[in-house]
C-alpha cells in the first residue's frame, strides 16, 4: 500500500475516533478513553502536526495525559470508566436472560475490567498535578 492512502486511512480513523471520544466525554454511557487512545495512536501514525495538536488539547490533557505519562489515572476517571462499563455490561447481562453462557462470559469480562482498573491502573494521589516528577500514587 502506498504511503498516501495509508496516511489518509490513519487520519480518517483518528478524526472519527476523536469525534466519538468527544461525544463519550459528554455522554456518561459512552466510553471516551478507548476512542481517545485510538485517536492518539492514529495521529501518531499519520501526521506529526495532528499528533502535536492533539497532545495540546484539553480533552487529551484531562482524559489521557496521566495514563500516557505514568500509566495512572485520577480516581474520578477510574470511577467513571467502571460505572460506564457496569451500566453497559449490565444492560447486556439483562438482555441475555435466555443465554446463561453469555451471562457467565459477560460476568467474567466485567470482573476483569473492574479488577484491572482497581489494581492494574495506578491512582493519582493529587489530581491537579501534571508533571511526571510530581505524580504520587496511593
Amino acid at each position: 500500500m502506498k504511503q498516501g492512502p495509508l496516511k489518509i486511512f490513519w487520519i480518517t480513523l483518528g478524526l472519527i475516533s476523536l469525534g466519538v471520544g468527544i461525544i463519550g466525554a459528554i455522554l456518561p454511557l459512552l466510553p471516551s478513553f478507548p476512542f481517545l487512545m485510538l485517536t492518539l495512536f492514529s495521529f501518531a501514525k499519520s501526521s506529526e502536526k495532528l499528533h502535536s495538536w492533539f497532545l495540546g488539547t484539553k480533552i487529551y490533557k484531562e482524559n489521557l495525559e496521566s495514563y500516557v505519562v505514568s500509566k495512572s489515572m485520577k480516581m474520578s476517571t477510574k470511577i467513571r470508566i467502571i460505572f460506564t462499563v457496569t451500566v453497559v455490561m449490565g444492560f447486556g447481562f439483562y438482555m441475555m436472560d435466555k443465554v446463561p453462557v453469555g451471562r457467565i462470559v459477560l460476568g467474567f469480562v466485567w470482573v476483569f475490567h473492574v479488577l484491572y482498573f482497581i489494581f492494574g491502573v495506578k491512582t493519582l494521589k493529587h489530581e491537579n498535578r501534571k508533571s511526571k516528577e510530581e505524580i504520587r500514587y496511593d
